[in-house]
């Protein structure tokens, strides 16, 4: 069961995270938003400069200038591990945070990944792993254990894209997934991701306040945009 302390949630073994040389002021903004009422075991920026101010209870942890989107996605997969010391990491971005703290449960850290559910594909390609079978639970924000984060690079997964596309999500919930599994890791089912976070606005959702949120979209918009 999780603790409270002074009406807070205790999540000691969670590392909030955020990494990003765009937005770092409105960034800093999601983070702080995001902690408001949970107490995490630590609480990171990790950018290329350090922000003018900083808010009491986020650490600023150095990375090089992020100059373009597949720069994001080689150190999401192979270099944000260095920067996790817990058993997990919840990952948000400036368009993705925390909004529903009580909506937490206890089962999303059974998984090494969870995030928002992924909407069925309109093509032969989209949202498959290697076998074809559809993935349904991915998204940049999400919650990942320490060991998923560390297994790219120990493992040597090569940084290939997938039919054109490098993102770190596909990487780790499509294209890579059989490996992650086949060494043991565990990712959340559609079941339990629904209740974790919303991006695309597919049936299984409705009606459900999400813990974390990613883009504006549908019943998205009613959260904060700094």
């Amino acid at each position: 069961m999780s603790e409270y302390i002074n009406g807070r949630l205790q999540l000691p073994n969670v590392t909030l995270a955020a990494m990003t040389s765009v937005k770092v002021k409105e960034t800093v903004k999601a983070l702080a938003y995001s902690m408001k009422d949970i107490d995490f075991g630590e609480v990171v920026l990790i950018s290329h400069r350090t922000p003018f101010f900083l808010p009491k209870g986020i650490t600023y942890k150095h990375i090089d200038s992020l100059k373009t989107i597949d720069h994001f996605n080689y150190n999401m997969i192979y270099k944000i591990h260095e920067y996790i010391q817990t058993d997990f990491m919840l990952l948000v971005h400036y368009d993705g945070f925390v909004v529903n703290p009580d909506m937490w449960r206890d089962e999303f850290l059974d998984y090494d990944y969870i995030g928002s559910p992924f909407p069925l594909p309109k093509d032969d390609f989209s949202y498959r792993d290697v076998n074809g079978n559809i993935c349904r639970v991915g998204n940049s924000v999400s919650i990942r254990s320490k060991r998923l984060l560390e297994f790219p690079e120990k493992a040597k997964i090569p940084f290939e894209a997938d039919h054109g596309f490098f993102n770190e999500d596909g990487f780790i919930c499509c294209k890579n997934k059989h490996l992650f599994e086949e060494a043991g890791m565990k990712y959340a089912p559609l079941e339990v991701a629904k209740y974790f976070g919303h991006e695309s606005m597919i049936p299984e959702v409705a009606g459900i306040r999400p813990f974390v949120f990613h883009k504006w979209a549908g019943t998205n918009s009613e959260y904060p945009k700094f």
